[in-house]
């Protein structure tokens, strides 16, 4: 298929695995880990944020934290994570593997803004069951009482009740019970470690009065399925498959979370379609989707593909704000990274590098274009329409300098329409930009 005419994966500028939605304030946020470029193992030092108001474009918050904020943390092990919100504060539950060799433990981090930075508050792990390997992939639920839970495990699963304070833990850590009628049976039978077809990756959240538990489950390559409970802590009644593992793409895991946003339901997931792209690999490299779905009658999930096709925006996308350079629908050729002041900014990777920005409302039409970046070589951006070769609106010649403001007169944008930022150069740092009336 075209590039430009997919949605899928939603990060293309680097490898993102493990998304975890939440939503905040009017936006829905998806926390990642970053698998490194060329990776032969789960080598992941960050935790990326991005955000969206209408699931096409997305603004990429960079790193919110890494391994080495957690002083008892071995370096490039800060994998599948989830964030959450509570009374003006977000808590980021992690899994890192502890330097001094006794394997992964559960961390957890806290921030006053949903894009970090995120800080240790205990400088030490939050929960570890004990088992090597087995304390991985958080999930954490606040219910309706006031309640927080929190889901861990590979290849058991287990949970524990939080404080208020959300950092410190109520009661005992409680093994659940891992039997077929729970989470199904094993793809190839039973095996001593896994029973059943639980393997890791759980996903934990209520609607209309029930508990849903989604899990990846194998064995590999996993497959993603889920169990629901009229109880937060089980017993658990195994329901299904959401997501094969035979999809064409599909990595050799996969790790799902489900957010309801603006009336509609969305299921994120990882795949490998990012490494059919040539210059990208295969492997340990995963990329971060998303399928919309609705629910049965009966309140199940039905089973869901992996797919390229375009998703309808949830709302057009206003030019004439401010719009930091970092937002996106597709990019090729880019990178995203802070400059001297902290700032998120793109940075064209080589001349004829692009990005998209869909679904542009001009309405009557823009008369001028403006843009905040740094360059070291004089450039060029070319805005065009539609795709890299189309209708040109407006051209900014870059010189060198530090930071500035550079203009240009903008023709022939009305209505609605996409919008490509065509770079003639690659030593721009962009920060932000705007169209006038």
């Amino acid at each position: 298929m075209s590039l430009l005419g997919g949605f899928n994966p939603i990060v293309q500028t680097i490898f993102t695995a493990d998304p975890a939605p939440m939503v905040h304030d009017g936006r829905l946020y998806v926390y990642t880990g970053h698998d490194a470029f060329g990776s032969t193992y789960f080598t992941m030092d960050n935790l990326m944020v991005y955000s969206t108001t209408d699931l096409i474009n997305w603004t990429d918050h960079g790193s919110a934290m890494v391994a080495e904020d957690f002083c008892w943390a071995k370096k490039n092990t800060l994998w599948a994570s989830q964030t959450v919100e509570r009374n003006g504060k977000f808590y980021a539950y992690v899994p890192i593997e502890r330097a001094n060799g006794e394997g992964p433990a559960i961390g957890v981090g806290v921030s006053d803004s949903p894009t970090g930075p995120f800080i240790d508050p205990l400088g030490k792990p939050l929960v570890t069951a004990g088992v090597w390997a087995g304390d991985i992939d958080p999930t954490v639920f606040i219910d309706d009482d006031g309640q927080a839970y929190m889901y861990w495990g590979n290849p058991q699963l287990y949970y524990v009740l939080l404080n208020e304070d959300m950092i410190s833990t109520a009661g005992e850590i409680v093994r659940v019970p891992m039997i077929e009628e729970s989470f199904g049976p094993r793809r190839g039978g039973p095996e001593e470690r896994y029973p059943t077809s639980y393997e890791e990756g759980p996903w934990f959240y209520k609607r209309d009065g029930m508990y849903y538990l989604i899990f990846s489950a194998g064995k590999l390559a996993e497959h993603i399925a889920y169990a629901t409970s009229k109880n937060p802590t089980g017993p658990w009644q195994y329901q299904g498959i959401i997501m094969s593992h035979e999809e064409k793409g599909a990595a050799f895991t996969n790790h799902s979370g489900i957010a309801h946003y603006m009336g509609r339901n969305y299921f994120f997931y990882h795949n490998q379609w990012l490494t059919h792209v040539p210059g990208f690999t295969g492997g340990f490299t995963r990329s971060t989707a998303v399928e919309e779905f609705e629910y049965g009658t009966d309140g199940s999930i039905p089973k869901l593909n992996m797919t390229t096709e375009k998703r309808p925006a949830l709302a057009t996308f206003d030019p004439y704000s401010q719009t930091e350079a970092t937002t996106l629908a597709w990019a090729s050729g880019v990178e995203t990274k802070r400059n001297s002041n902290g700032n998120m900014t793109l940075c064209p990777l080589n001349s004829d590098s692009y990005v998209i920005i869909r679904n542009v409302d001009f309405g009557n039409g823009a008369t001028k274009f403006a843009t905040k970046l740094s360059a070291e070589k004089p450039a060029t951006i070319e805005l065009r329409l539609g795709n890299p070769k189309g209708q040109q609106i407006g051209q900014l010649e870059i010189a060198p300098g530090g930071s500035q403001v550079a203009e240009t007169a903008i023709t022939n944008a009305s209505g609605l329409q996409d919008l490509v930022l065509l770079f003639k150069g690659d030593s721009l740092q962009m920060e932000h930009w705007q169209f006038y009336k």
